[in-house]
């Protein structure tokens, strides 16, 4: 199974490629999109969906994993993120590619199978469960290849990731 994982964002958007069958996972490529902060808003969205295209035409995912929106305290940016997200879905729908969608709190329990992890725990649980490249990485780009894992644990397992269970780990029990 190839996923396609997007961490949406319009200034920095996380995407990771992942391949995986059965307990292993392999990533295929991960990088950051970013688009520059003086754009119009409308140039940077056409960034993103440019690059996603380029991606579902290069290693044609069987799945689009994205996490889902979570409320901040800044509305301009969360409707931003929206409106990304509005844009991967419509992709994936076009596309005809099935769409997942976790919240941040199931991303923690497939990857560190604690709820209420921080960002360095699911950081260091995210390089001992796939191989990484050498590159430094921003944190965008280590919350696609999560989103990503998460959508293969629950490929694999889907009672854990959807019911919450932050008692097993599909991902570290293997």
């Amino acid at each position: 199974m190839t996923i396609l994982a997007i961490d949406p964002g319009f200034g920095r958007c996380g995407v990771a490629v992942l391949l995986g069958g059965g307990s292993a996972a392999t990533l295929l490529y991960s990088s950051c999109i970013e688009t520059a902060p003086k754009s119009k808003f409308s140039e940077r969205l056409l960034t993103v969906g440019n690059e996603v295209l380029r991606l579902i035409g290069e290693h044609s995912p069987d799945t689009i994993a994205i996490e889902e929106l979570y409320f901040t305290n800044n509305a301009k940016t969360a409707l931003h993120v929206a409106e990304v997200r509005g844009m991967l879905m419509y992709l994936a729908a076009a596309k005809d590619i099935p769409l997942v969608e976790f919240n941040p709190q199931a991303v923690k329990i497939a990857t560190t199978g604690y709820g209420r992890a921080t960002k360095e725990q699911v950081i260091k649980m995210t390089e001992k469960l796939v191989a990484l490249p050498k590159k430094k990485m921003l944190d965008d780009e280590y919350d696609a290849i999560a989103i990503g894992l998460t959508a293969l644990a629950q490929a694999r397992n889907p009672q854990n990731t959807r019911s919450g269970n932050t008692r097993s780990n599909p991902l570290v029990s293997r």
